[in-house]
């Protein structure tokens, strides 16, 4: 996704603090706290402060540009990817796997015909545990 083209087509510019915000996203990869980006600017860029952090990420967010999710009492941020996906994380160990957006298409179609009800579904994070976890407790 060109992240610069997005923000002009909407009235905004890439500012050096912007570009470096998400130069992290994409460096770290997904599934980040705030703090966690914070850091990895703070060696980069001393300069930006935390509130410049939340409020990128905020705006970002608004664009469709990041996603957040809640994962393990936190809330962490992922660039958007050109198709949705969503997570299923495990509740013991952790492990987070994606699960493609292929695997709603029943699920909106019967909110539809039995609900009349158009849901947008972007970014789901379903908890339960995973494979190994549930034979663990068995």
């Amino acid at each position: 996704m060109d992240y610069a083209q997005e923000l002009r087509s909407r009235g905004y510019r890439l500012t050096p603090q912007r570009q470096i915000i998400v130069e992290a996203l994409r460096e770290l990869g997904g599934h980040l706290t705030a703090s966690k980006i914070y850091e990895r600017i703070q060696r980069q860029a001393p300069a930006i402060d935390r509130a410049t952090v939340y409020r990128t990420l905020g705006l970002f967010e608004e664009m469709g540009l990041v996603h957040s999710s809640r994962m393990a009492g936190q809330v962490v941020y992922e660039l958007s990817e050109e198709r949705p996906h969503h997570h299923l994380i495990c509740q013991k160990c952790g492990n987070i796997q994606h699960l493609n957006d292929e695997h709603f298409t029943d699920l909106m179609h019967h909110l539809i015909q039995e609900h009349q009800f158009h849901a947008s579904i972007k970014h789901i994070t379903l908890p339960g545990l995973c494979g190994h976890c549930w034979a663990e407790g068995e």
